[in-house]
């Protein structure tokens, strides 16, 4: 948990100092262009808004279908093929590949927009390939193996994005 949230820090914190080092070559002159600040700033606010929503959704299913007994938090031993994951295998993946993007758009780097964000989300493919994969399949077992057989990392049809909107309700809410 802390490597990943050590990775996503160094991403982040990358994409913003060295899209601002690009920026001042490409660039020159487009942090003072008002329109280009403004309409990045509202495009990435939605995304942000995207990905926050997203997240919830999936973060909520995960907790409803995925423990088993008592856990710590974000822990599941469960494999859910329940709500958006009975599409896809990976949607919170799916949110957080717009939160490079989002913080892109949010410091208002063309670079980071452009070049930097689209490498971020390529490693973060190829973390699910390498470690989320492997991981699910040694925890799983069979189960994972078969479920992947069945289900594709990401849906794009419109019933699997209404899916992944779809607002889940929080245990708390129960309260």
């Amino acid at each position: 948990m802390i490597f990943r949230l050590s990775i996503w820090i160094v991403m982040i914190a990358g994409g913003i100092v060295g899209g601002y080092y690009i920026d001042n070559i490409l660039f020159e002159n487009i942090h003072v262009n008002m329109i280009f600040r403004v309409i990045s700033f509202v495009i990435g606010a939605f995304l942000i808004f995207l990905v926050i929503k997203i997240s919830k959704n999936t973060g909520r299913t995960l907790a409803k279908y995925g423990r088993k007994g008592e856990l710590r938090r974000m822990e599941t031993n469960a494999l859910v093929r329940k709500g958006v994951y009975k599409y896809m295998r990976h949607p919170m993946h799916l949110g957080l590949f717009g939160f490079p993007l989002a913080i892109a758009f949010l410091v208002m780097s063309p670079s980071f927009i452009l070049i930097l964000a689209p490498i971020e989300i390529l490693m973060m493919l190829i973390m699910i390939k390498v470690i989320e994969e492997p991981e699910a399949i040694s925890k799983f077992g069979d189960e994972y193996y078969n479920y992947k057989k069945q289900v594709p990392w990401f849906c794009f049809k419109i019933k699997c994005l209404k899916e992944l909107f779809k607002s889940v309700p929080s245990e708390y809410d129960k309260r």
